[in-house]
């Protein structure tokens, strides 16, 4: 391997940051959904299939989440499930990030609840 590609390699995102068309696709293929914002934001409106797993407890634990399907992180602009969406992938996780987040997906026409 020569030193672009080292360079490459250590410099690029372990996880791929999407829109709310492609969140929408990999959903429909079987991906799950976290929400990564805190309870009082997630009280004000969420993804109807998003699983509520704030970023602090995220960094503790990954309990619950399925290693064999792909993760869709999103929080509230796309910043936080960027970090999250970076912890999965250091732990082996297919992850994404949502470009824009929840005012994104509203943006969009997405249902919220």
């Amino acid at each position: 391997m020569g030193l672009f590609d080292s360079l490459k390699k250590a410099f690029s995102k372990p996880y791929q940051t999407i829109s709310v068309a492609q969140a929408k696709e990999l959903l429909g293929s079987g991906a799950t959904l976290i929400d990564v914002r805190s309870a009082q934001e997630w009280r004000t409106g969420r993804a109807p299939q998003a699983k509520h797993v704030p970023l602090d407890r995220l960094q503790t634990s990954t309990t619950g989440i399925n290693r064999n399907k792909p993760v869709i992180a999103v929080c509230a602009s796309g910043v936080r499930s960027a970090s999250a969406a970076r912890l999965l992938a250091a732990q082996g996780y297919q992850a994404y990030s949502v470009r824009g987040g929840m005012a994104a997906w509203r943006q969009a026409g997405e249902p919220v609840r």
